[in-house]
């Protein structure tokens, strides 16, 4: 391919060389149909093998065992927000929320039309810089579930552990999905937007235990009910098939490059060596505790705005584009997902040093 930028951008985030172009060489004719596999119908022996490569793909790569159900659905992840305690409540009047950012902040917001919303723990008045001590959480064992944010992209903190919690474990891993192992038993559901890591923006993955969605919320419509779209296939109305597609190419792609092994070293040594300039740097700041850095998203500070606009302006100029920070939290945010080659960290290094060098 020719010149292809550094993209930085919190989601859509961008998709590696190689996924790109198999999608480019199929599009206009998708395994011999003369149809792109953005013409083939939902309900086609074409598409259906194309849903249970990535069904089956997925499974293989975070070893999902068959009491869990592996759903592609329609829609973002804050969607989810809701759709979860319609699902996941099982006949309980509480559910629990470890708020450690804007999106589990949001998370428990959106659920309190729907059940008695808890908070187990939140770093809100800290600024969400950390992660309250363990020994702090206010557990209640009648909770129907505990959901936490794995990483937070706007304030860039991330869970290093699962949380050790008694009842079951929701998870909004829409930044963090498949950039490291993950053992499923420990969880309950996973819930993940597509466009960090997986595919282009428009459709979630959820993982959840089939014991936890039996019994939904009276009221809940059928396309957010989890129980009838696992029966239905995900088909209960057309899906959102190109991200399907996509999603099963970037399963293989991970595969094909090692696993999650090797995403999870390669995701550690990007982000401990920007990390590592920033921390030697008396000119850039980060202001997360260090014990839940995220990998994914790097925070950081110039010393004032006038120089903040000045480097994001002559960034873009360098080729790395989308560092501009969250509007709830400024700065210079650096998005690293799994198709963040090394090469982009290198020159963004390069572009800072440089930039410090003439501005510090």
């Amino acid at each position: 391919m020719s010149y292809r930028a550094f993209n930085f951008s919190p989601g859509p985030a961008m998709l590696p060389n190689e996924v790109m172009e198999q999608a480019m060489q199929e599009f206009m004719d998708w395994n011999g149909t003369g149809m792109s596999v953005m013409e083939i119908g939902h309900r086609t022996n074409a598409f259906i093998d194309i849903a249970k490569h990535a069904e089956q793909s997925l499974r293989s790569l975070v070893s999902i065992p068959d009491d869990y159900h592996v759903l592609f659905l329609a829609g973002g992840a804050t969607l989810q927000f809701s759709v979860a305690p319609m699902n996941l409540l099982r006949g309980r009047k509480s559910a629990g929320y470890i708020v450690t950012g804007i999106w589990s902040g949001k998370a428990q917001k959106i659920a309190e039309p729907y059940t008695e919303v808890k908070t187990i723990c939140s770093s809100q008045a800290t600024g969400y810089r950390s992660i309250p001590a363990r020994e702090s959480w206010q557990l209640d064992d009648d909770m129907a579930y505990c959901f936490y944010t794995e990483n937070e992209t706007v304030g860039g903190v991330e869970f290093q552990s699962v949380p050790d919690i008694d009842v079951p474990l929701v998870c909004d891993m829409t930044s963090s999905i498949l950039s490291r192992p993950i053992d499923i038993s420990k969880y309950g559901a996973i819930i993940a937007g597509a466009q960090k890591n997986v595919a282009p923006a428009g459709m979630t993955i959820v993982i959840v235990d089939k014991s936890l969605c039996e019994q939904v919320l009276p009221g809940t419509p059928d396309l957010l009910n989890y129980q009838l779209q696992a029966e239905h296939d995900c088909m209960l109305n057309t899906p959102p098939t190109f991200n399907w597609y996509m999603a099963g190419l970037m399963f293989d792609w991970i595969k094909n490059e090692g696993g999650l092994e090797v995403m999870a070293e390669r995701n550690l040594r990007k982000s401990e060596g920007l990390y590592q300039l920033i921390d030697s740097s008396g000119f850039y700041s980060n202001e997360v505790d260090r014990s839940c850095r995220s990998r994914m998203n790097v925070v950081f500070y110039l010393p004032n705005e006038e120089l903040t606009s000045l480097f994001i302006r002559q960034s873009e100029e360098a080729g790395l584009f989308a560092l501009k920070g969250h509007k709830a939290a400024g700065g210079i945010r650096a998005s690293l997902y799994n198709a963040m080659p090394s090469s982009g960290i290198d020159s963004l290094v390069s572009f800072m040093t440089e930039f410090e060098l003439q501005h510090g």
